[in-house]
């Protein structure tokens, strides 16, 4: 059964039950990268997307300052990258100006939650945290700009049941949900850590990760911010009192697990949804209805593989890109089939590595970006080349020749 909940304008509606053929769904597997880099490729074989980092972008920030975890990116209608990012992170040894007493003289401080960058990498724009009419998330998380170039931002710590909307000034519109909550995911007026926030401008609907607390993918008004539908995993109803894990090999959960990271809108109007912990991407119509699924670097367990994704730049977006923060990778996906085509990237703290590779986001170009949690705070640039052939279903770092 799928179970969708819709609340119309004024009032909420009844519950809407809708027996749909959940039996299809091709639970596609891809195996381990590193098994599969054994057979090669060659020339003769599929084509993909190719890149390469940008180890010079972007530029050098000012003002001494620097990044915390960088735990959200996107791009805006003029190829701007947006980042958001934790002050909170920095320890004390990198912004030891700020010691009391200092123990530097200059050196550093933390930038502003939220940074700006022109395409060639020049720092335009930088603003965020608490303000008059808003409650600021005491762990922000996840930035998306939506369709009439408006900003915003999510949160995943201790209260953060809502989400916040800005121009992209920084001048407060509204918050939708309130804040210092518990979790719940059958709520109607609040959220559960928002992971991450997508856009379908065309209906002017706002798609909520929700999140590191609750289970579910929630639906909103662009303007109002009023809930219009729910869903959880395969389109049931979530239950916050599901409380198994995913064991590699065993079957798959009828729940989402912690955290529902992405729930983007694909230009077809198909919504991925990435289920972190359970190593696994899940298709919905846009009413909620479950399509299909596939599992990713399945023997992954903790954090899981599936962080974040966004599509490839052509009309029909035939390839999906996938953040990896625990295999350290990019995984490049062929979006109609959802098989593994190839990945890319290592761990580490080089260009073209990664360290907690967290949130991505793709340019009117191709170019893609990256950032990183935990330790790895920063943000990356990755080219585009344009396609080419396979030849190694895992490619390392993909340095410039």
């Amino acid at each position: 059964m799928l179970y969708l909940k819709r609340f119309g304008p004024l009032a909420v509606m009844t519950l809407l039950a809708v027996a749909v053929a959940c039996g299809g769904g091709s639970g596609t597997t891809s195996a381990p990268a590193e098994e599969q880099a054994a057979a090669g490729g060659d020339a003769s074989g599929p084509q993909a997307p190719m890149f390469a980092v940008d180890p010079l972008w972007p530029k050098p920030l000012p003002n001494h300052w620097l990044l915390g975890s960088t735990i959200g990116v996107d791009v805006d209608t003029q190829d701007h990258v947006w980042i958001v990012h934790r002050a909170s992170t920095l320890a004390a040894n990198e912004t030891s100006v700020l010691n009391d007493p200092p123990t530097a003289e200059e050196c550093c401080t933390p930038a502003p939650p939220v940074l700006e960058f022109d395409p060639e990498g020049n720092l335009v724009g930088h603003w965020g945290g608490p303000g008059e009419g808003y409650d600021w998330p005491s762990s922000n998380h996840g930035i998306t700009i939506d369709h009439m170039d408006n900003v915003w931002v999510g949160g995943n710590g201790g209260g953060d049941s809502h989400a916040l909307k800005f121009t992209r000034g920084g001048q407060f519109l509204l918050q939708v949900g309130v804040a210092g909550r518990q979790p719940d995911s059958l709520s109607t007026d609040s959220y559960g850590r928002i992971a991450k926030i997508s856009v379908d401008g065309g209906v002017n609907e706002i798609y909520f990760a929700d999140g590191y607390g609750n289970k579910r993918v929630a639906v909103v008004d662009a303007d109002s911010g009023e809930l219009k539908r729910f869903w959880g995993a395969y389109g049931n109803e979530p239950d916050d009192d599901f409380d198994e894990r995913y064991v590699p090999g065993g079957p798959n959960l009828q729940q989402f697990l912690s955290p529902v990271h992405c729930a983007e809108v694909s230009a077809s109007g198909l919504i991925y949804v990435c289920d972190r912990a359970h190593d696994r991407i899940q298709v919905f119509q846009k009413d909620g209805t479950y399509v299909d699924e596939m599992l990713v670097m399945p023997n992954t367990t903790g954090s899981g593989a599936a962080w974040d994704l966004d599509f490839s730049h052509d009309p029909e977006q035939a390839f999906m890109y996938l953040a990896d923060g625990v295999n350290q990778r990019i995984h490049i996906i062929d979006r109609e089939n959802l098989t593994l085509v190839t990945s890319f990237g290592d761990g580490g703290r080089q260009p073209g590595q990664f360290f907690g590779a967290h949130s991505i986001a793709v340019d009117s170009e191709g170019n893609m970006y990256t950032t990183e949690t935990y330790e790895g705070k920063r943000v990356q640039k990755f080219s585009y080349l344009g396609m080419g052939p396979v030849t190694a279903d895992y490619q390392g770092v993909v340095w410039p020749e």
